[in-house]
């Protein structure tokens, strides 16, 4: 994927911040010795590896850094934080924590840094990310070609580390990039993979890191309501426009009546995306009882379904995006979807 920095530095005309070159961004952290780190919510595992991996090599320089996300780390996640932090609530930072600076990961716009955003907005000193689309909130260092922000954060660390005279990055930084690697590339499955993304995470497993058991971490293991979720969603999925569309809805009541989390309805998205003949894949969730609802979807041809998210709001890559749709109900909500989509289908053909 390949978009100009303008798509995101310049939708504000008056937008003030500026778009960072790769010795400027390593300027920002060379010296800082106390970093609060924010990634955004519903956190993945690109966000949270990108997150730990900062606050490790913040450490191993003698500094002091913590991870806040505005929703806690979901359960399959958890390792990555594990003996580092209990919590990444920002009732987690320490009372003695007093950050000199603030860098977010992974997060494309104010929105998504949720509540962190009334906290904090005006005082982050570095955005660092990978995506196409959205809207800058602080001077930034963005590199959409980049298959994660796992990859742009290596070459930031990197060149920081060449400052410092050190000769390699931490094994603890390596192995948390490779997690963010893998985590936002499907274990290097998606279109988003490029031969330098391969090329990195070869490097990276050169150097001792156990990509068998992370990546069984990251993708090998469910819970058994995991896949009770996933069995309701398949015979809740309609096919649309000849088979081209796949959508999935769960609702509030169905999620109350698993006992499910929003972590256990991740995966849907790939039981609706794996249907033979399925072009573009669709979620919406309806997180609680409110008529908002949670729309996540996936292309696997070339189909943009970051424009028809930011119809609504949204935004992220060209296969894969996300927005909140308000509707009268869930099925409203897909009707929604599903002209969206049999609209730039027509389109596609002229």
């Amino acid at each position: 994927m390949s978009f100009p920095l303008e798509r995101i530095t310049m939708i504000d005309e008056t937008c003030l911040y500026r778009a960072l070159d790769l010795n400027e961004a390593a300027q920002r952290l060379c010296s800082a010795k106390r970093v609060l780190i924010l990634f955004h919510v519903h956190p993945d595992g690109d966000a949270t590896g990108s997150a730990f991996a900062l606050r490790a090599f913040v450490e191993s320089l003698g500094g002091r850094a913590w991870c806040v996300c505005a929703d806690e780390l979901p359960e399959r996640l958890a390792f990555i934080a594990e003996g580092v932090q209990e919590s990444v609530l920002p009732s987690s930072i320490p009372e003695d924590f007093e950050p000199e600076t603030i860098v977010t990961v992974d997060t494309a716009s104010p929105s998504q840094l949720g509540s962190l955003y009334e906290l904090y907005g005006g005082k982050i000193s570095l955005m660092i990310d990978h995506h196409g689309k959205g809207t800058a909130y602080a001077d930034n260092y963005i590199r959409p070609e980049a298959s994660a922000c796992g990859e742009v954060l290596y070459e930031i660390l990197s060149e920081v580390a060449d400052r410092r005279g050190l000769s390699e990055l931490p094994h603890r930084v390596k192995e948390l990039i490779y997690t963010a690697i893998s985590a936002d590339t499907g274990c290097f499955r998606y279109s988003n993979v490029s031969p330098k993304a391969h090329a990195l995470a070869a490097r990276l497993i050169e150097s001792g890191e156990q990509s068998a058991e992370i990546n069984h971490r990251l993708f090998g293991i469910k819970t058994l309501r995991q896949m009770h979720v996933e069995h309701a969603g398949f015979e809740r999925m309609n096919l649309y426009c000849d088979g081209r569309l796949a959508i999935i809805t769960f609702p509030y009541d169905l999620k109350k009546q698993y006992g499910a989390e929003d972590e256990d309805l991740e995966t849907l998205i790939d039981v609706a995306r794996c249907v033979k003949g399925v072009e573009v894949a669709a979620v919406i969730k309806q997180p609680n009882a409110e008529n908002r609802f949670r729309v996540s979807m996936r292309s696997s041809c070339d189909f943009d379904v970051s424009e028809i998210c930011a119809l609504y709001g949204g935004g992220g890559h060209i296969r894969a995006a996300g927005c909140t749709v308000s509707a009268d109900s869930i099925l409203s909500a897909e009707m929604t979807v599903v002209v969206a989509v049999e609209n730039r289908f027509a389109e596609d053909k002229t």
